[in-house]
């Protein structure tokens, strides 16, 4: 999350005030980190009672690619699964337009970042990211992931300039490979649907139990469902794994945290054994969406404020880690 378009408590109190049931808006906050859209804490006072809010003003997306994501979150908000619900306005409207851009409301998670996740939180993403699989097995509306493979296609040669040549002798032929993987029986045999294609450590929040001992968390909820589309769910695993099962060297696979995620899973949703077969491919699908998107926004960056490009250098050696299996 970002800051590219600025806010202020007075842009917006009259609009609260007339549009919405939640009261008086009493303040709002940028949220540092992420890199696509401007995102706010906002907090309200009804009744003298607080209720908190992310409101979030998207830079790139379009308000006729929007309904998808929010409707994803409204469906599975409504199937039980802990997602921010978008909050509608007096008309019934979850999508909203602020400072001539598109905008939204959703309700506010409980809990706190685990950056360091044991085998615990590992099991619980993986539990949960199964339900939400199953859960969106039935949402209606469809909309392809706007970051897969033709987005690779497009958005390769602009950074290729930018690499040395062993970096881009490894991204074309990464490229190539997957190329051929998606074009594969087994690719289109893949089980698929909605997914949220960017479940980070940093997009999921735990409610602690017991302030001292992390143990005994409980899943919060998943957030930031902008990067959402429908795509194979092994592929929304594998970005899952990526990330919540690097071992200390920020690399390669923790064995006791994958099992963890791959056993919780399981138990919900077994794998067949096409994505079975597919799984060391689509980890470096996976690790090598995140190495072209972090490549674009590092050389290729847009103003904001409080914007920080991630480093380009960690999924890369995350593919090349891939690689090896």
């Amino acid at each position: 999350m970002a800051v590219f378009t600025p806010i202020e408590l007075g842009d917006i109190a009259n609009w609260i005030a007339h549009d919405f049931e939640i009261g008086q808006a009493v303040s709002i906050k940028g949220i540092h980190g992420g890199i696509e859209n401007s995102n706010f804490f906002l907090d309200t006072e009804k009744e003298n009672k607080k209720q908190e809010y992310v409101l979030t003003i998207f830079e790139r997306l379009s308000a006729e690619q929007l309904p998808f994501y929010l409707e994803l979150m409204r469906h599975l908000a409504n199937k039980g699964i802990p997602v921010p619900k978008p909050l509608e306005n007096k008309h019934g409207e979850i999508l909203f337009s602020l400072k001539a851009k598109p905008a939204a409301i959703v309700s506010k998670l409980p809990g706190l970042s685990r950056l360091d996740p044991k085998v615990n939180h590992c099991a619980l993403v993986g539990e949960m990211l199964a339900k939400m699989h199953l859960a969106s097995s039935d949402f209606k509306q469809s909309q392809e992931n706007l970051r897969s493979l033709s987005w690779w296609q497009k958005t390769v040669p602009q950074v290729l300039p930018h690499l040395n040549s062993a970096q881009a002798q490894l991204l074309t032929t990464e490229l190539s490979t997957q190329e051929t993987f998606f074009s594969s029986d087994d690719y289109a045999d893949l089980p698929k649907g909605a997914s949220h294609c960017d479940l980070f450590r940093d997009n999921v929040l735990f409610d602690p139990q017991v302030e001292s001992d992390s143990t005994k968390d409980q899943l919060g909820g998943f957030f930031d469902f902008y990067f959402a589309g429908t795509d194979k769910w092994l592929f929304d695993l594998a970005v899952t794994a990526n990330d919540w099962c690097l071992a200390e060297n920020k690399q390669d696979l923790d064995p006791d945290r994958l099992k963890a995620l791959m056993q919780a899973y399981q138990r919900v949703r077994p794998l067949t054994e096409a994505e079975q077969r597919s799984w060391p491919l689509m980890l470096r699908a996976a690790a090598l969406r995140f190495w072209i998107s972090r490549l674009w926004d590092y050389y290729l960056p847009r103003d904001a404020q409080m914007l920080t490009p991630h480093d380009p250098r960690h999924f890369e050696n995350i593919l090349l880690s891939r690689k090896a299996l």
